[in-house]
């Protein structure tokens, strides 16, 4: 089935619309958000010009991602899961219009910085909320389908939305009165993706069986909660296979992030205007590559099977990082930067699925805390290398050839677990949709078998 054939078959359901609006309106205002912000603090003339400068950009805005993970899931595992989206977005319009104020007023330190964490960090609860709560809206079989359509919808609606805010700028003028127009511009549709998730029933997306009269002592115990989160995903070898590949995958991902940037910033283009638009074509390409691998991908784990798709993705990448990325040309980046989208995507939507089939829905906003953390701190990680070993110039071969040795690696890992399905018995297709229940057990038995040998 085609993508938009896929789309049509889950917006069926009304309160899958409603969720997916949610979804595509707050991922438009994170774009337009992210566009003002980029501006303004990457390709600002003489500004995070090194690795390092980079790197504490980066890890500013992320880091909080993964220390407000484990109360985000405390919390959307015991309340109403409709209440934190709406919420979130709401106070997300609220920080974006302290954003702009700050900007228009001149200020571009620490206020300016925490103003802009704390917006980051509240969609921490938005997003694992989302996560959480998809499939209470669409039927198992279709959960591949709709992890799909969905994330790969809302990167079109953060690009469309980035698009809108380079509109805006064109209004406001380049300085600080353009930034904080198009920040407002994203206050405004943040307040339109809270109104969207007030169309949905306060218990409509769970969770099933919180436990209000816990909460507090929930909140003092988070570590001992997200042990709990981490705990359920080793018991279950899908799950933390899937995980642990995400992880690397970011972990290329953000090096090849920062690479880029550097390369457009210094030493494609002089920086400011023309480094903002050379950056642009990356993503745009990125984007390309994040649709495709979510067309895909559906299509082909109900055919091949899930193990054997992150397989051929990965080495995918592993290929394009050395034809397109080593040469370090600006006529071939963007290829790579497509390529890792394709890879990307395609192994965020396996992996999502496998996370969802695997784990329960009382821990699920608990694992996808976790899935946060990793998604995040793996970016970080990846960044604090870069400071190392990248010079400001962005050309560095051996960062290249890492990064495709780690996609090599886990391509290896993959094929084998493919491998070992089949030998078990498993059909070919135990990773899609369409897999049988026999398929199930087989794989389940599989797990069983293996499970003391990790």
């Amino acid at each position: 089935m085609s993508f938009f054939g896929d789309l049509r078959d889950v917006l069926q359901g009304p309160r899958f619309r409603r969720l997916f609006g949610t979804r595509v309106v707050a991922q438009f205002a994170d774009g337009v958000y992210q566009a003002g912000l980029a501006g303004y603090v990457f390709f600002t003339p003489e500004r995070h010009t090194t690795a390092a400068e980079v790197a504490v950009a980066f890890a500013v805005l992320l880091l909080p991602f993964s220390v407000v993970g484990p109360f985000a899931g405390v919390f959307i595992d015991r309340w109403s899961r409709r209440q934190v989206l709406a919420v979130s977005a709401l106070a997300k319009a609220v920080l974006a219009a302290c954003t702009a104020a700050l900007v228009a007023a001149g200020s571009d330190g620490p206020l300016f910085l925490a103003t802009a964490l704390c917006l980051l960090s509240v969609n921490r609860f938005f997003l694992a909320a989302l996560s959480a709560a998809l499939p209470h809206v669409v039927p198992r079989e279709k959960l591949m389908m709709a992890n799909a359509v969905t994330p790969t919808c809302g990167t079109f609606a953060v690009f469309l939305g980035a698009g809108a805010g380079a509109g805006l700028r064109l209004l406001g003028g380049e300085g600080g009165g353009g930034t904080a127009l198009i920040l407002l511009g994203a206050a405004a549709a943040f307040v339109a993706s809270s109104l969207a998730a007030l169309t949905l029933g306060r218990r409509e997306l769970g969770p099933g069986t919180g436990d209000r009269a816990g909460m507090r002592a929930a909140v003092r115990g988070v570590t001992a909660g997200l042990a709990d989160g981490a705990r359920h995903i080793w018991a279950r070898r899908p799950a933390r296979s899937g995980l642990a590949t995400i992880a690397g995958m970011r972990f290329v991902f953000g090096l090849s992030t920062l690479i880029t940037l550097l390369l457009y910033n210094n030493t494609f283009t002089g920086g400011g205007v023309a480094g903002l638009a050379g950056f642009s074509v990356a993503l745009a390409a990125s984007g390309a590559g994040f649709f495709l691998g979510a067309v895909a991908t559906p299509w082909a784990a109900a055919r091949v099977g899930t193990d054997a798709w992150m397989a051929g993705l990965l080495a995918l990448g592993a290929a394009a990082l050395l034809a397109f990325g080593l040469p370090f040309s600006p006529a071939l980046f963007p290829l790579a930067a497509f390529a890792l989208g394709v890879v990307a995507q395609g192994v965020k939507v396996s992996v999502d699925t496998l996370v969802q089939r695997h784990v329960d829905d009382a821990f699920r906003g608990r694992v996808f805390s976790v899935y946060d953390m990793l998604f995040n701190a793996a970016f970080v990680v990846a960044a604090a290398v870069a400071a190392l070993v990248v010079p400001p110039s962005g050309v560095s071969a051996a960062a290249v050839a890492a990064m495709a040795a780690i996609c090599a690696l886990m391509s290896a890992g993959w094929t084998a677990r493919a491998r070992a399905v089949r030998a078990a018995g498993a059909p070919a297709h135990t990773g899609g949709d369409r897999h049988s229940a026999q398929g199930e057990k087989t794989e389940m038995s599989f797990e069983s078998r293996n499970s003391t040998s990790n």
